[in-house]
């Protein structure tokens, strides 16, 4: 276990480098294969639309306004404004294909104290959700006794845990009448393939699924719908996947991402390329860092909007997602088929009042063959996603005329991402410090290379991604919340305990006295730790002073730490590295 995750952190950062080329490599032969012409897309005014939905996009479900408990709309929607009004909600600079770029939504993460979510090479930190259940995690977080975050605050996220409650409850229930549903079917399916007449096997698991998915949809009476953010690409299929074995037990939801966007602030919003849906706010992609086939639960919230200088100034490309496929910059949307005649004007009409409201975009992920979704969203609707829909598909959001909030509920993946976690690493590596009880003299206990080689990964984890992702969001969060604060001081102060240990290590090393038989090994253990910290190091200072990042204000300015002068008496080693590695590449020519 401890071999596996002392090499995570480097294996994700190339598993992410290896997914993103593989989705340039997709883009452009899907460009190519589409040239100059449009997919077609259907909405709810489109004949075949409802068809469309339940054969290849069944894992999609909507649960409109009305379905919502009286009274939870009102105090979500309060929770929303008080979000964005104290501001919390800011827009992340965040990386995508080796450059930063601007959010074109503004956002905050809520959810269980302690947890994170990353995305885009950033990782954001939660706003506790204030729920009884909860409390009590706080205070033994190292917390103080007095409240992180004041009434106000407090009661926002309050409402934003009870919305969590109720989706979680009303999924598990959807889940359960879709299984229901579904073993009847297969019931039933299972006697008409003794008929007599002999059909095709590879129409027929199709024409069953599609009839079993339509009479699932006529007798629930509720549509279905999909959202935000990014993930590994899936390759898709032409319908959606048979039902897999999804996540067992009940649901809970662990965080919810709250986006906010006025278009009519923005000065560019990007077209969507293949289909000409219109314009975009958040470009394709998968949902990333969730549990495999784990739900996603969507709440929407149309208002009007409330443009502030801050919303109109810096223009931003888009959404920045990964997958976002859309390099053409097209200029409006391309021609849709009707598919058949009826009233023309009508179908006008009602074709212009959906493009006015928010939609979520759907298509099947790679795939130029399967008509697309447009689903409008009415203020308060909500939407799931469930089974593997977020795998095997791709969605966007395009942009309404009015100001949007969203939160959207999600199964994070925890198993790297909580303060518990990374305090327990820190542990672990401190474990081979040893300091003399009468000295005070310090040594490490261990000098086998995988031991070495374990702790100096650590190291580097606190360093990239804790410390350096918290401060390079400036002091959005302690001013606002004050959760944070207490435990990244505690984490900054491991990490200079395990500065020390680096040095102590590399004192062993140039110790030409040493009659260590492994002295190389921990040579190059040494070297290549060092020389990853030292590029690291250097990235992010390039992005905290990046053009981009000069035009934040003080508060959300990136903050450049850790950060210290080579001379500084109480770091025991310097900033910069190169020096040091030098001396070590030279040793090691002599060994």
């Amino acid at each position: 276990m401890k071999s596996r995750q002392c090499k995570q952190y480097f294996r994700n950062m190339k598993r992410s480098d290896d997914s993103e080329r593989e989705k340039r490599r997709k883009r452009r032969r899907l460009l190519q294969e589409l040239g100059e012409q449009r997919i077609p897309f259907l909405s709810p005014s489109d004949p075949g639309f409802q068809q469309l939905w339940d054969s290849s996009y069944s894992g999609l479900a909507l649960r409109q306004a009305g379905a919502l408990p009286e009274g939870l709309h009102e105090r979500v929607r309060s929770a929303l404004t008080t979000l964005r009004r104290r501001g919390c909600l800011l827009r992340d600079l965040v990386r995508v294909r080796d450059r930063d770029v601007f959010t074109a939504v503004s956002r905050a993460l809520v959810g269980q104290p302690g947890c994170t979510y990353r995305y885009l090479d950033t990782r954001l930190f939660t706003i506790p959700w204030h729920c009884e259940e909860e409390e009590g995690q706080v205070q033994t977080e190292g917390q103080s006794e007095k409240p992180c975050c004041d009434p106000d605050l407090r009661s926002a996220c309050k409402a934003l845990w009870e919305l969590n409650q109720f989706f979680c409850t009303d999924i598990q229930h959807h889940k359960n009448a879709r299984g229901v549903k579904r073993k009847h079917s297969e019931t039933e399916n299972s006697g008409s393939q003794e008929a007599p007449k002999k059909e095709s096997r590879s129409e027929k698991p199709e024409k069953d699924r599609v009839q079993e998915e339509k009479e699932e949809k006529s007798e629930k009476g509720e549509q279905k719908e999909g959202e935000e953010e990014d993930s590994d690409s899936g390759q898709g299929c032409s319908h959606s996947s048979p039902p897999q074995p999804s996540l067992s037990g009940p649901v809970h939801f662990n965080i919810t991402l709250i986006n906010y966007m006025d278009p009519a602030g923005m000065t560019h919003l990007k077209e969507e390329p293949y289909y000409g849906m219109g314009k975009m706010a958040v470009g394709w992609h998968h949902d990333e860092n969730l549990v495999p086939l784990s739900p996603l639960a969507v709440y929407s919230y149309s208002c009007p909007g409330e443009t502030k200088p801050e919303a109109v100034k810096a223009p931003v490309e888009k959404e920045g997602q990964t997958s976002n496929e859309g390099e053409k910059g097209d200029e409006e949307r391309g021609s849709r088929e009707e598919e058949e005649g009826g009233d023309e004007g009508t179908s006008k009409e009602e074709g212009e009042k959906e493009k006015a409201c928010w939609r979520v975009g759907l298509k099947v992920a790679w795939d130029i063959h399967t008509p697309g979704l447009a689903l409008p969203l009415q203020s308060g609707d909500c939407y799931y996603m469930t089974d593997d829909l977020n795998r095997t598909h791709q969605h966007c959001v395009l942009a309404g005329e009015t100001a949007r909030f969203s939160s959207t509920h999600r199964v994070a993946q925890c198993t790297t991402g909580t303060l518990e976690y990374i305090q327990k690493r820190c542990s672990e590596a401190l474990e081979n410090l040893h300091t003399d009880p009468e000295t005070g003299t310090k040594s490490l206990r261990s000098l086998l290379p995988f031991t070495l080689q374990h702790i100096e990964d650590i190291h580097n984890e606190v360093e990239f991604e804790w410390l350096r992702q918290y401060w390079f969001q400036g002091h959005r969060y302690a001013r606002f919340c004050s959760w944070w604060s207490k435990p990244m001081e505690r984490l900054e102060t491991d990490w200079k305990e395990m500065e020390r240990m680096t040095q102590l290590l590399l004192a062993v090393v140039e110790d030409e006295s040493s009659v260590q038989e492994n002295r190389r090994e921990m040579a190059e253990t040494l070297l290549n730790a060092l020389t990853d910290r030292q590029q690291h190091r250097q990235t992010w200072r390039d992005r905290c002073q990046s053009s981009l990042a000069q035009t934040l204000p003080p508060e959300e300015a990136p903050v450049d730490r850790p950060y210290w002068n080579n001379d500084d008496p109480d770091m025991p080693l310097p900033f910069d590295l190169s020096d040091i590695i030098s001396r070590v590449e030279s040793l090691l020519w002599r060994m």
